[in-house]
């Protein structure tokens, strides 16, 4: 049996064995280098280190435990890290009371709708329901507060964070409804190519911008983001996407050129997501994951490669979705 024979389960337990394996030799890097610190000291980029290690453990599990469950636990999961993140967002977003009304839609009608559509693959619907319906009466909604003070403003930043928190991040799962000929039953496979090469991309953006870093790329965004980081990080992770075409339904070539569209695009989310926590006077999102900040730290290069990679695979790879 060649790799590409694997079954869908088979080959699910060789990638987490391949995460598990580079978390190990990252683990003991990490203790290793605590070790050599001698009488006692600390370094603040080891400590960070080898906290970003550790949670990377625990989210690896978390999602881990979801694909063992099946689809359902999938699209559960991210309907809350869409949660989440919207919490996140508006926590440092700037609203009045008129837009109370607006969020409520946000929280508890268009963010489980979304992914209720995603579970019964109504595409026609989850494509459009966000940008399209959500976007005409989430103003509308404001308008009722009868408060006319910065509206324009504060309209904006609702649909924007609906629009990054939860229709893009739903583009994730979103990949399940898929129908690839010669592909069924491996849609989480995508879900897994994508995940790794966009987060990749940003571990060896951090990794070879601590090596090399000598140019920053716009340090009032972004302080520790340099050109050397980003060319290494990119081209590394490219690397990484045309290794890992066998298990997505693309050729080497095509898995790398998918890899670095989505890598740019991840970097660039990260930018924008950057900028604007510049905007609002914050360093991170939130505290969630210790070394990474909040939820929105962690996905805000997933939010904006997503919707790309879904639209890449639908149009050229799977046959229509209604």
């Amino acid at each position: 049996m060649t790799i590409l024979e694997h079954s869908p389960s088979h080959t699910l337990l060789l990638i987490f064995a391949g995460i598990t394996g580079f978390l190990l030799v990252a683990s003991l890097i990490g203790l290793v280098l605590r070790a050599r610190l001698a009488g006692g000291r600390t370094n603040p980029i080891i400590i960070n280190l080898n906290a970003r290690i550790n949670a990377w453990w625990v989210m690896v599990l978390i999602l881990a435990l979801a694909f063992w469950i099946g689809n359902t636990a999938v699209i559960v999961l991210f309907a809350l890290i869409s949660l989440q993140t919207l919490r996140e967002y508006f926590s440092v977003t700037y609203t009045r009371r008129g837009d109370y009304r607006a969020l409520l839609w946000c929280f508890f009608f268009f963010l489980p709708l979304q992914y209720w559509l995603i579970a019964t693959a109504w595409y026609g619907l989850f494509a459009v329901l966000i940008p399209v319906y959500a976007f005409l009466l989430l103003p509308i909604s404001s308008t009722l507060g009868a408060d006319t003070t910065r509206f324009l403003e504060r309209a904006a930043k609702v649909q924007w964070g609906l629009m990054i928190c939860v229709y893009c991040l739903s583009h994730v799962p979103a990949l399940l409804v898929l129908n690839i000929p010669g592909f069924t039953g491996r849609n989480l496979q995508l879900i897994i190519f994508l995940l790794l090469i966009v987060q990749s991309s940003d571990v060896f953006q951090y990794m070879w911008g601590k090596l090399l870093g000598r140019r920053k790329l716009a340090p009032e965004i972004s302080p520790s983001k340099t050109l050397e980081g980003l060319i290494g990080g990119v081209l590394t992770s490219t690397a990484v996407g045309a290794a890992l075409w066998w298990i997505t339904p693309f050729t080497w070539w095509q898995a790398a050129l998918i890899a670095l569209t989505i890598n740019i695009l991840g970097f660039f989310g990260g930018f924008v997501l950057s900028a604007i926590k510049r905007d609002r006077g914050i360093k991170d999102w939130g505290h969630m994951i210790e070394g990474h900040g909040g939820m929105l730290d962690r996905v805000d290069s997933v939010s904006f490669s997503a919707p790309i990679f879904f639209h890449i695979v639908r149009y050229w790879w799977a046959v229509s979705v209604t």
